[in-house]
């Protein structure tokens, strides 16, 4: 009797010449809830004993037709519904739409508006980052970084229910500016932030970053060269890390991001660890931003240009994309003329970063899959539109 084939799952692809037959092969799904996963994902997972082989992502457990919606909503509705996407970039998000609009209506912004986009922004980055950092050393076994981490992310979180009400998902920015002006707190508790900030990146290198374990968990693994992270359209962190020096806001500047001085921090190898260098060093990078946006703030003005009561866009297409904490997010709109629009699509960054796991995972263990999982720091709402 001839040995039975090795029966491949759907979506999987075979191995030429294994010859492994089906009892060899060991399936492994990891989600749909599952605490290496960060938001409802599920990965089905060929295994040869604790060895990775091959990974099909399943999507659609959280789908809720965010773009399809935006065809029966006025531009202006549809701007909160990207907040619900990465709902850790949730300003930036709606930045983007914005941004959109303002293109196809040739709408100015005021300057203080602007300053204020900018620094939100960028303290949103440093409070995604350090949701980020909290949850990484979580998933590699350090609880201590997540209360850290979270520790120093709620005076951020304060200021932001301070400013807009809302702790997570924040729907501040208008087409033409913001949807109210700060409080007079804003500069001063800024001004606090950025300090706190930098003792506490400090405070997470000697918690984490030097550990022994963390180096031997991230160093050589899931490494994900330059080519590759081209090739799968990566942006962020994911890209940087492996040595694609592309940051939209210094590559293609919006707002007034050309006013600052700023570094886009790299790295060589593309492993977890690069990854992970990277997002702290974007952190500093954010607080460097800041300081120079405080010291330029302008002291008085309008916070938004005349409000319209519709957004009625031209016909045609319009783009627009920001630099999200994870990436490059952008929002194309078609427009015929009407109130609502033809088509709306967002580019999140989670979505093409997700499409190099398979690569970079084959030949690592399943505990090195939860790490690089981690440093992808996915965001599954972002994927699952």
């Amino acid at each position: 009797m001839s040995s039975p084939q090795f029966i491949l799952q759907p979506g999987f692809h075979a191995a030429p010449g294994t010859g492994k037959r089906e009892a060899e092969a060991y399936y492994l799904n990891m989600g749909p809830q599952h605490p290496s996963t960060h938001g409802v994902l599920r990965l089905v997972i060929r295994l040869d004993g604790e060895t990775v082989e091959e990974i099909v992502p399943h999507l659609g457990y959280i789908h809720r037709g965010i773009e399809k919606m935006g065809e029966n909503q006025t531009p202006l509705q549809y701007l909160h519904l990207t907040d619900r996407m990465d709902y850790l970039s949730s300003h930036m998000n709606n930045l983007s739409v914005c941004l959109a609009i303002e293109k196809a209506m040739g709408i100015g912004v005021p300057e203080r508006a602007e300053y204020i986009r900018v620094m939100v922004c960028e303290l949103e980055r440093i409070q995604s980052h350090m949701l980020w950092w909290g949850v990484f050393g979580m998933d590699l076994g350090a609880i201590s970084a997540f209360l850290y981490g979270f520790r120093d992310r709620e005076f951020i979180t304060m200021l932001f229910e301070e400013v807009c009400g809302a702790r997570l998902t924040m729907n501040y920015f208008r087409p033409g500016g913001v949807n109210a002006d700060v409080p007079e707190s804003f500069i001063p508790k800024t001004k606090e932030i950025i300090e706190r900030t930098k003792k506490s990146l400090d405070e997470f290198d000697r918690l984490l970053t030097g550990n022994v374990i963390m180096q031997e968990r991230t160093r050589g693994i899931g490494i994900l060269t330059k080519e590759k992270a081209i090739s799968y359209g990566t942006t962020g962190a994911v890209a940087r890390a492996s040595g694609v020096n592309y940051d939209v806001r210094k590559n293609d500047p919006y707002s007034i991001y050309d006013r600052f001085d700023f570094d886009v921090p790299l790295g060589t190898t593309g492993d977890c660890f690069d990854r992970y260098d990277v997002k702290m060093k974007e952190m500093a990078q954010a607080c460097r931003i800041l300081e120079q946006a405080v010291a330029q703030f302008p002291a008085g003005g309008p916070w938004r240009s005349k409000e319209k009561i519709a957004y009625k866009l031209p016909a045609g297409s319009y783009f627009s994309w920001v630099e999200a904490a994870r990436g490059a997010f952008a929002t194309y709109i078609v427009s015929d003329g009407n109130i609502k629009p033809v088509r709306i699509k967002n580019r999140s960054p989670s979505f093409s970063n997700l499409s190099a796991l398979n690569e970079i995972s084959r030949g690592f263990k399943i505990a090195d899959l939860v790490t690089i999982m981690s440093t992808f720091d996915i965001v599954v709402p972002d994927i699952d539109r």
